[in-house]
């Protein structure tokens, strides 16, 4: 009897579980996503101008995942500007449904946070900035100076064990934002600077004298970057590793935002016409339009186009690691069937 129960009880927490709202229907039933942001600018993904308009690699994706939910982003997406810190209780909190912010996936955050990740959407690595002046040829060159790094961060983490594995001593000094870091270390608060390369190498390039500053080769970690939604979710989570791979996939198929109407009103192929909506299936499985891949390509392009808008065209950034299987990279997209 007392077997019976338990497993009745197990039951019925299961059905609880089950009947629980997905992020993704409280999100439709608003009419609205609230994607988080930045507190300042993260150069070449979270950037706002002095009129308060987004723009950045997250911030595309903020506005494609919109557009999937919608049909368009215009109307239906909010940019909650959060600090690093504020990421996990914003999300668990509701103020933002999703963080879509240059977040690495770490093994304390999977399973103390009760936080899920997607697949990752981009791969870099951690790497020091440096005052020319101070001939500095590597990371050890720095032992009995300061490093700038932004606080709450898996940069902040990498780096004390960098530097606990050279067994030098540097002073590690935190800062809130990544405006108020990058600021520090170009006022000369500190003598190195830690960030993930793209952004790293657009501060340097977007400094008074770029030529002033060196960016060393140690590579003190690699980090694959991913969505993140509550744990639980399944069908949330879903709607992230899928939007991903239609970007992967658009691009593969060379889907691009200019000629998407055109392939959409003439598909080469019929797993072509499913995933732009030409016959249905892609979407419903999900919970959303089957026309919703098309939506997104329409108001971001491929995963090439936001990449090259966002890093590649301002920062001379080659994609490297971030490009498809097919150019020595390591994205793929998943099987549209």
């Amino acid at each position: 009897m007392k077997f019976l129960l338990t497993a009745a009880a197990a039951l019925g927490l299961m059905a609880g579980a089950a009947s629980a709202q997905s992020r993704l229907e409280t999100v439709q039933e608003r009419g609205k996503l609230l994607c988080s942001g930045h507190n300042g600018s993260y150069l070449g993904f979270a950037e706002v101008d002095d009129q308060g308009n987004w723009e950045g690699l997250d911030i595309d994706l903020c506005r494609g995942l919109a557009a999937s939910l919608f049909g368009k982003a215009e109307g239906h997406l909010d940019i909650v500007p959060i600090s690093w810190a504020q990421r996990w209780p914003a999300l668990q909190s509701g103020d933002i449904d999703v963080i879509i912010k240059l977040s690495g996936w770490s093994q304390s955050r999977d399973t103390e946070l009760n936080l899920a990740f997607s697949n990752p959407y981009f791969v870099a690595g951690f790497h020091v900035m440096t005052n020319a002046d101070l001939g500095v040829e590597s990371v050890a060159g720095l032992d009995g100076g300061s490093i700038c790094v932004s606080a709450c961060t898996t940069s902040e983490r990498f780096l004390a064990a960098y530097v606990e594995k050279l067994g030098i001593d540097v002073e590690i000094i935190v800062f809130e934002s990544g405006d108020e870091v990058r600021t520090a270390y170009f006022n000369g608060r500190c003598d190195g600077l830690t960030l993930l390369a793209p952004p790293l190498a657009a501060a340097r390039a977007t400094s008074e004298n770029p030529e002033a500053h060196v960016i060393l080769p140690d590579v003190i970690a690699l980090e694959p970057e991913g969505i993140i939604v509550p744990e639980g979710d399944p069908k949330w989570l879903d709607v992230m590793n899928w939007m991903l791979s239609s970007l992967w996939f658009a691009e593969l198929n060379g889907i691009t935002s200019e000629n998407v109407d055109e392939i959409k009103a003439n598909p080469p192929s019929a797993q072509i016409g499913k995933f732009l909506g030409v016959t249905p299936g892609y979407g419903s499985r999900l919970g959303l339009s089957d026309d919703w891949a098309y939506n997104l390509i329409t108001e971001v392009g491929n995963y090439a186009e936001i990449y090259n808008r966002n890093i590649g065209v301002p920062y001379a950034l080659p994609r490297a690691k971030n490009n498809l299987y097919i150019n020595g990279g390591l994205f793929y997209p998943l099987m549209v069937d």
